[in-house]
């Protein structure tokens, strides 16, 4: 239970902040990035960047969206995200909602929402995510759609294609520990 808190509170509090989604200059990263967190309690994985929309300003570094996971070294319980970065002109969206390619709630997660400036009208950088369920993302290897939903009534749809997903598995898979073998034998008893 304390584990899985910890994993909970470590994915909030990696969304605090940009830093959180590397920022490169240059051609799109095509494997996932892997870095240790909390002194090595867990393995975070951010996938490739890929744009939702044209860059805002011309500024590279928006209006992208990852995959992301965050792997519990010692147990291999795993939390996954679709994070998205939203930078636009005209009012405030207010993202706040998600929901999968069949039509099911996500937890929604706001990570920041800023003004940029309103000298010349007003224009806003929001980041967010959805959080995936495991077998979701299982079951999405061939492609993932997750549409978010804005408080003025706006929708965005990405749909992430199944070969990004499949490098995110991928990654997972090469991360997580082995099962202890305590647990392997108590299955094999019942």
């Amino acid at each position: 239970m304390y584990r899985l808190l910890g994993l909970a509170l470590l994915v909030a509090l990696s969304g605090c902040g940009a830093a959180s989604v590397p920022v490169t200059s240059g051609p799109p990263a095509t494997e996932v990035t892997r870095s240790v967190e909390q002194d090595g309690k867990f393995i975070a994985l951010v996938g490739p960047r890929r744009q939702h929309a044209e860059p805002f300003l011309g500024v590279a570094s928006t209006n992208f969206y990852v995959l992301r996971s965050w792997v519990d070294t010692r147990t291999g319980e795993t939390v996954h995200q679709l994070y998205v970065s939203d930078s636009y002109a005209g009012a405030e969206r207010k993202w706040n909602a998600a929901r999968d390619g069949q039509g099911l709630d996500l937890r929604f997660v706001e990570i920041s929402r800023n003004e940029i400036t309103c000298e010349r009208g007003c224009s806003y950088a929001e980041e967010f995510a959805a959080t995936l369920p495991e077998a979701l993302l299982q079951a999405s290897a061939g492609g993932l759609t997750v549409t978010f939903f804005a408080s003025t009534g706006a929708r965005m749809t990405i749909t992430v294609p199944g070969e990004l997903v499949q490098k995110q598995l991928a990654a997972v898979a090469a991360v997580r520990p082995a099962r202890p073998v305590a647990s392997l034998g108590r299955e094999r008893l019942s």
